[in-house]
């Protein structure tokens, strides 16, 4: 296995600048994800550590030895592609046993390899047949034992369940969580699917624009988002954003005024995620504009004198209809202030509703 370190690492094409100044440490054994909206640099970066793209500035490390210049060939790092990337003319057998052919490793011994990566993807009983005659989920499984089987120090996956089905991708998602910790092989997963990055990943990068808007576990993204960004990037439904103004230990938002704990001046934005809602006496006035059922959650979407709010309350059946008048509340720990002007959140600044 591998510990990564990317020191200012800078990728350009001419005056295109796809990734700058990064610097990231991945420690032997870990689960990355590089999560992003499309543009934002992460599968460049996953490019570079495959070795498909180098850098244009920077450093790049495996343990500690520069592998700027080494070809992908010579990296051993296992890759599996969105599209699985099988080879049609090729059973299962040899697209399996294929990367072995360029290590020079017998061929007696890269079948019973190809074997146990088999089995370690469940997908020993279709080693006879073709790639046109798996499903996707199968095919997902054998790029995923092409990758494996060579033993690599690094393991990359670049947005390898966005074409399965929603059931097939909580079942991979497991899968691969459950592969990575019995291989124990350093790996990082990029994604567009804060969904996928959350459940799966130890530490997740969240990446704009090609470079960091936050490093942390999928906890500290959610509940200490470091800008606006990050907070409108993870969470779903998206979390409610508020402009407001700050003066005098109060917070000015919509029509009314909240009390403010903490220091901060001037205009904010106020951040209250739609599960921190729920209802409460003596809350904020709220109209139910709009039901939404999803299964086991109710999204309501409510007139306040905040504006209007999103709010997630858990059960199928929902309590109020359209129309209804009600109250919610919050904690006021549930509550995130940002900058306007810098975007950034203000530390431990919190509002709280007037009694």
């Amino acid at each position: 296995m591998a510990r990564i370190e990317l020191r200012k690492i800078r990728k350009q094409w001419g005056e295109v600048v796809a990734v700058e100044d990064l610097d990231l440490v991945i420690e032997d054994g870990e689960f990355v994800a590089i999560l992003g909206p499309s543009g934002c640099g992460k599968s460049t970066t996953l490019f570079m550590l495959a070795g498909i793209y180098m850098p244009t500035a920077g450093e790049l490390l495996f343990d500690g030895i520069p592998v700027n210049e080494v070809e992908a060939k010579d990296r051993n790092v296992g890759i599996v592609f969105q599209s699985y990337a099988l080879y049609p003319h090729l059973d299962v057998r040899r697209n399996i046993m294929f990367p072995l052919k360029f290590k020079g490793v017998p061929k007696a011994e890269a079948a019973r390899r190809a074997v146990e990566a088999a089995r370690l993807v469940h997908v020993e009983e279709l080693l006879d047949r073709m790639p046109s005659q798996l499903s996707g989920g199968q095919q997902q499984r054998v790029a995923l034992a092409r990758a494996l089987v060579k033993e690599p120090q690094l393991l990359l996956l670049d947005e390898p369940l966005s074409n399965l089905d929603a059931t097939l991708r909580l079942s991979m998602r497991t899968e691969i969580k459950r592969l990575q910790r019995h291989t124990g092989v350093t790996t990082v997963l990029v994604t567009h699917d804060q969904i996928e990055a959350t459940t799966m990943a130890d530490r997740i990068v969240c990446m704009r624009k090609g470079r960091i808007e936050q490093i942390g576990t999928p906890e500290d993204l959610y509940e200490r988002p470091d800008s606006l960004f990050v907070a409108s990037f993870i969470g779903a439904p998206p979390i409610n954003l508020l402009p407001g103004e700050a003066r005098d230990g109060r917070l000015a938002v919509g029509g009314t005024e909240l009390e403010l704990l903490g220091a901060a001046a001037g205009r904010v934005i106020l951040g209250i995620r739609p599960e921190a809602l729920r209802p409460g006496e003596g809350g904020l006035p709220a109209t139910v504009l709009d039901v939404e059922p999803m299964g086991r959650e109710t999204l309501f979407l409510l007139e306040t004198p905040l504006g209007q709010l999103r709010a997630l309350l858990s059960g199928a059946t929902a309590p109020y209809g359209a129309g209804d008048r009600t109250a919610f509340t919050f904690d006021p720990e549930d509550s995130i202030l940002f900058s306007e002007s810098s975007e950034r959140r203000l530390p431990d600044v919190h509002v709280r509703l007037p009694a």
